[in-house]
């Protein structure tokens, strides 16, 4: 029997099963999958022996005679999920060499992805030791037969990857209700973990081979907005089909990086895409910058086109003479349209015309080259691969519900990694609507654009938050369900506030150009205030030692996320001789739970009377200190030398009416010691920021006599 309906799937929906050979082994042992469709026990039915029991409910079995005969039968281990002994009586069948198989969500997935885990399960491994089998059913989301919101088909594929046996650690010195909860969360971080694997492995190998995947899937639905028109997945896929044939054209063959420096409009993941199809490395240029710095990362990067558009050089008034002058071509997109031939346009708009991705395309190829912020320094080039940016998308994936009905707003700049990786590039390959908005500086109209365009996910820096806070109103982010925050410490003041006056709370990450770029983030599945969340699934870390810091250390991270390397040769070769781990410079703490607690970068830590004192938790302590000087009040920190002391700290502030008391009050209030106060306080017009929003350390250092 079991072999007629495995023929039947393998006919119907191609199923396949991977790592069969781990489901001989012996009890007590249980089989943990993830739930997306009412016939998931039947994909799994077909690959175990007779002796392996379903848990099924046995509330749930007297719905109907249909429930009752799929759900309590000599396959089956009904139980009453509301009864106290039913866990009791699991135990005992595994303590007695059972082998069961039990959905730890306890409930089908309503979001397509792992929801929270009920910590029955948790209990099971710590009474019994029970081993564990993950599984990983890769697919069924698709199936009619399920009760998410992704897109149903008739017959899609589906597979199930089964783990390697795991053992649960002991936890004897525990109590009950603390194994039960680490046990838990040890099993949900397994099946992320087995999801994120089953992904790399058997997915898309580029991020050009993803987002036509979704087109496909999606060819009708809209996939890109701004402020000018939208774009389904046809006409993207279209125009960057017919961009790529001009770029044949134009650009020598052995040209293999061009500069793309477009703001957040639609014609600029169009030209990405282009590029990638022929193979091409665009080198995303930060057009905040100035002239001369564009020039530096230009030269850098060996750059001799750089793809624009004489409408945004002409708004932002960019100054690109020296560019010019330094022998590089400026390729204008207008002129580039104007030169399409009406028939190719014609064989587009009738569906003749096709994406076709460079067969010497490798994954391991780099993708896009960033350029770091600068922020206390010259900007490096950051060479990211296909397999780097893939590996970022699909460990947020892992860790966050996001769903096909979500609509991304993204004022970040696309030439920051947080903006193009988090802002635009998961939404294309997840297949939900993404809206560029040209400039986050816009705080009136942020907001009301975020409102009409019922988005559920907006990524913003504290900056940013604190700016549309002033403005909007408290029903703008009626639909936001997903808050993402990186690039600087999110504000307790913020937080609050945000909380307070829209009921949304704010998700802070952690990240680097470097890891592509989130290494940590909270989410509604595992939140911790304060925190910059939980490290993603498969990313090492070790902290090394910081003399003067007492918790926590120097942060290396390494797993599939990070980097290729950087484009500078001396930065790239200290990068290799790491043998694959990246020095964030950031001294953080982690927890025993996995949440990263940010101290602030070694950079910005000052030597005072031999201490160590975070520069960046002394202007936490002063952010949203002065309500009363309104918030446009903004305070950082800078050290200089001192004789007696080493170092001391100066407060700098735009607000000319502060006083260094109210400053000292502010730290002392925070319980930071007193070296951590500033001796001094100076005043500017305005505290220079970067185009992300974050305080630019380099630029105030010179400001500051």
């Amino acid at each position: 029997m079991m072999k007629l309906l495995r023929w039947l799937l393998r006919a119907l929906f191609r199923f396949e099963a991977f790592n069969e050979a781990v489901l001989a082994t012996p009890g007590p042992v249980l089989l943990l999958p993830n739930h997306l469709s009412w016939i998931d026990w039947l994909f799994l039915g077909v690959c175990l022996k007779g002796d392996w029991r379903f848990v099924t409910s046995a509330t749930t079995a007297q719905l109907s005679p249909l429930h009752r005969f799929i759900m309590v039968n000599r396959r089956t281990f009904p139980v009453d999920p509301l009864s106290p002994y039913a866990a009791r009586r699991m135990a005992e069948y595994l303590q007695g060499g059972g082998r069961l198989v039990l959905f730890p969500e306890g409930r089908m997935s309503i979001t397509g992805t792992l929801m929270k885990l009920f910590d029955g399960t948790g209990f099971l491994l710590h009474k019994t030791q029970a081993r564990v089998i993950a599984a990983y059913l890769r697919g069924a989301e698709r199936v009619a037969f399920s009760r998410n919101q992704e897109k149903h088909l008739l017959f899609p594929k589906v597979t199930v990857h089964f783990s390697e046996v795991l053992q649960p650690p002991r936890l004897d010195t525990l109590t009950t209700a603390q194994a039960r909860t680490r046990l838990t969360n040890w099993l949900r971080d397994r099946m992320m973990e087995l999801q994120f694997r089953t992904e790399m492995q058997f997915g898309p190998r580029t991020v050009t081979e993803a987002i036509l995947a979704a087109g496909r899937l999606h060819a009708r639905r809209v996939v890109l907005e701004d402020v000018n028109g939208k774009l389904t997945y046809r006409r993207f896929l279209m125009g960057a089909a017919l961009l790529a044939e001009q770029w044949q054209a134009r650009l020598p063959a052995e040209v293999t990086r061009v500069g793309v420096l477009l703001p957040n409009v639609n014609a600029n993941p169009v030209t990405l895409l282009s590029l990638w199809a022929l193979g091409k490395t665009p080198a995303v240029l930060n057009y905040t910058t100035g002239a001369g710095i564009m020039l530096a990362c230009a030269q850098l990067a060996g750059l001799r086109h750089v793809i624009t558009s004489r409408a945004f050089v002409a708004r932002a008034r960019l100054q690109l003479e020296p560019l010019l002058e330094a022998g590089i071509e400026l390729i204008y997109l207008e002129d580039v349209r104007q030169g399409i031939p009406l028939a190719r346009k014609l064989a587009a708009m009738a569906g003749w015309l096709r994406l076709r991705v460079s067969p010497f395309w490798n994954p391991e190829s780099t993708a896009v080259v960033l350029f770091t912020s600068g922020s206390e320094g010259v900007p490096k080039g950051v060479e990211l691969s296909h397999v780097n940016l893939l590996a970022n998308l699909r460990q947020m994936l892992a860790v966050c519900d996001l769903q096909e009905r979500d609509r991304v707003f993204n004022a970040l700049p696309l030439f920051h990694s947080f903006g193009l990786a988090a802002g635009m590039l998961l939404g294309l390959v997840r297949g939900f609507a993404v809206f560029l908005y040209p400039s986050p500086l816009h705080y009136r109209v942020v907001p009301t654009v975020v409102y009409l365009q019922n988005s559920t996910l907006l990524l913003a820096t504290n900056t940013f938050l604190a700016g549309y806070a002033r403005r909007a109103h408290p029903y703008d982010f009626l639909t936001v369900r997903y808050l993402f925050a990186g690039a600087e410490k999110v504000q307790e003041a913020t937080a609050a506030l945000y909380a307070q006056r829209f009921g949304v709370r704010i998700l802070e990450g952690y990240g680097a150009t470097e890891c592509s770029p989130v290494i940590s983030v909270n989410t509604p599945l595992a939140p911790r205030h304060g925190s910059a969340g939980r490290l993603l699934p498969c990313l090492e870390y070790r902290l090394e030692p910081v003399e003067g810091v007492a918790e926590g250390g120097r942060l290396l991270v390494r797993g599939p996320n990070v980097m290729k390397g950087y484009i500078n040769p001396e930065a790239n070769a200290r990068f290799q001789a790491l043998n694959g781990w990246y020095d964030t410079g950031d001294i953080v703490k982690v927890d025993e739970d996995g949440f990263v607690q940010i101290q602030g970068r070694l950079k910005r830590f000052a030597k005072i009377s031999g201490e160590m004192v975070s520069l960046a938790a002394v202007e936490d302590a002063l952010a949203g200190a002065f309500p009363h000087y309104g918030l446009r009040c903004q305070v950082a920190v800078i050290a200089r030398p001192d004789e007696d002391k080493g170092e001391r700290l100066i407060a700098v502030s735009n607000e000319s009416r502060l006083s260094l008391e109210e400053i000292r009050a502010a730290v002392r209030a925070r319980g930071l010691p007193n070296l951590a106060a500033p001796r001094e306080i100076r005043f500017v017009r305005e505290i220079p920021k970067l185009g992300t929003g974050k305080v630019n350390h380099r630029e105030l250092e010179k400001t500051v006599p």
